[in-house]
């Protein structure tokens, strides 16, 4: 009996594209902590946050039972100049590697941000658009998420600022002409264009910034103008939502071919994509439906799940967003300058957070040479060049095929390759030239964020009556 062939790449047609995204804290069966206000420690309303982000993002945010949300007609004409994205059996890979396990990749590089991003970057561009503002402030990491809401902002008439890391603003200059093309303003971060900035840069003058900085200079900026407003590119439960399109794209192709994953493998730094990835196989397997598992893979030098502390904390250095409860390396960590900029942000999404402490997912740390040398290894025979942050997904894919190698099982590996890495050929080059280093944090360095982490649980078990 012949096996059936499954097709290099499976491409959807723009028909069988969703039209809906799916919220999966409506699949949850506890909600993670609510956000709280960092001023009166009290669970956060709608009016808190509209101030802060878009009307209708808000909404979105504090949805918990809204399983299916319609994705606006301009948001889908968006998403057919570069969707569907291709489902990719790697074979290649496969051979190399000497497995019996079957692997797929969803590969999301084949746009002008070179990445996911773009996913909720047209949702939040074409919500600031609908009410009538006219610009948007952000911060960007490697520079992918600034890229992609750049484009965005260009395609509906907005205007952006954003706020790069400083450490990626001098790594990956070609991501800042890139934003410029597009017409965004870029100011590496820490800054002294802000007053959070100054007081940053005045306690750690040379620092190379994080992607909490960043996130407390936009929001600063955005705070100067009843037009604009702040949009984040990840952690957050309405950019999960809107990167359900990934997950959702993956198990239509998956069906069609009557394939389902037994492992799901994704890169984690603040978790847009690896939520996105998983949400609707992650729904059935809360629905008692499926065994599958899920592995985040983050970086060593940043390891908010597999060393951080689940306890609320604030989602941005300077200490002017709400507090979340997650799994953070506390909001004054100050991670290695690491290539895989996207990933160096000091927590987690609470709602991912919340299914690993609940024992949904598990999570593994690489350090960063690993990382190359997996995506090197995919590059040689796959042909496609990956991000540093996509890099860690490989990793993760590879050791499970590597595993099945050993006990002989065939499994469905299913991993997000979140974008392409033509803009980071320094970090190749130092690879290449065995010049790349490791950082690893002490249990030191890592109790100096825990020690800065606010003392809310106790606070609010106290209020409640508890011992």
């Amino acid at each position: 009996m012949t096996s059936k062939h499954i097709p290099y790449k499976t491409y959807l047609t723009e028909d069988q594209m969703p039209s809906q995204w799916m919220n999966l804290r409506a699949a949850m069966k506890e909600q993670h902590d609510p956000f709280l206000h960092p001023g009166t420690l009290q669970p956060l309303g709608l009016e808190d946050l509209t101030p802060v982000f878009c009307e209708e993002l808000c909404r979105q945010e504090l949805d918990t039972t809204t399983l299916m949300v319609d994705i606006p007609e301009p948001v889908q004409a968006f998403y057919r100049m570069y969707r569907p994205s291709p489902l990719v059996r790697a074979y290649e890979l496969e051979k190399k590697l000497g497995t019996p396990a079957k692997i797929y990749f969803k590969f999301e590089g084949n746009n002008t941000s070179g990445s996911h991003k773009l996913n909720a970057a047209a949702a939040m561009a074409y919500y600031a658009k609908a009410q009538g503002l006219t610009s948007l402030t952000t911060e960007t990491g490697a520079g992918q998420w600034g890229t992609a809401l750049s484009t965005a902002c260009a395609h509906f008439g907005l205007n952006l600022d954003v706020y790069m890391v400083k450490i990626s603003y001098e790594q990956k200059p070609f991501r800042k002409a890139v934003m410029e093309t597009f017409g965004a303003g870029i100011t590496p971060s820490p800054s002294t264009t802000t007053q959070v900035g100054q007081a940053i840069l005045a306690k750690t003058p040379d620092t190379n910034g994080s992607l909490g900085c960043a996130i407390s200079e936009a929001i600063e900026a955005s705070m100067r103008s009843d037009q604009s407003r702040y949009a984040l590119g990840s952690v957050l439960n309405q950019v999960l939502l809107h990167q359900s399109i990934i997950g959702l794209e993956t198990k239509l192709a998956m069906d069609q071919l009557e394939e389902y994953p037994d492992v799901v493998v994704g890169c984690a730094g603040g978790g847009s994509n690896l939520g996105g990835l998983i949400t609707p196989y992650m729904k059935e397997r809360l629905e008692g439906k499926s065994l599958t598992r899920f592995v985040a893979v983050e970086p060593a030098s940043c390891p908010s799940l597999t060393r951080g502390r689940y306890a609320y904390d604030f989602c941005d250095t300077g200490r002017i967003t709400p507090l979340a409860k997650m799994y953070t390396l506390g909001s004054d960590f100050m991670p290695a300058p690491n290539h895989a900029g996207g990933l160096r942000y000091h927590g987690m999404s609470p709602v991912l957070s919340k299914l690993y402490h609940d024992g949904e997912m598990e999570a593994v740390s690489v350090t960063q040479t690993k990382a190359f040398e997996a995506a090197v290894l995919f590059a040689r025979t796959e042909q496609i060049l990956p991000a540093p942050e996509s890099a860690h997904a490989i990793y993760g894919a590879i050791q499970e095929a590597l595993a099945c190698k050993e006990s002989g099982e065939a499994k469905t590996i299913l991993f997000g390759l979140t974008g392409t890495g033509y803009f980071d050929m320094k970090a190749y080059q130092q690879y290449n030239e065995g010049t790349m280093t490791d950082y690893i944090p002490s249990d030191e360095d890592l109790q100096q964020g825990f020690d800065g982490l606010p003392q809310v649980d106790s606070t609010l078990r106290d209020a409640a009556g508890c011992c």
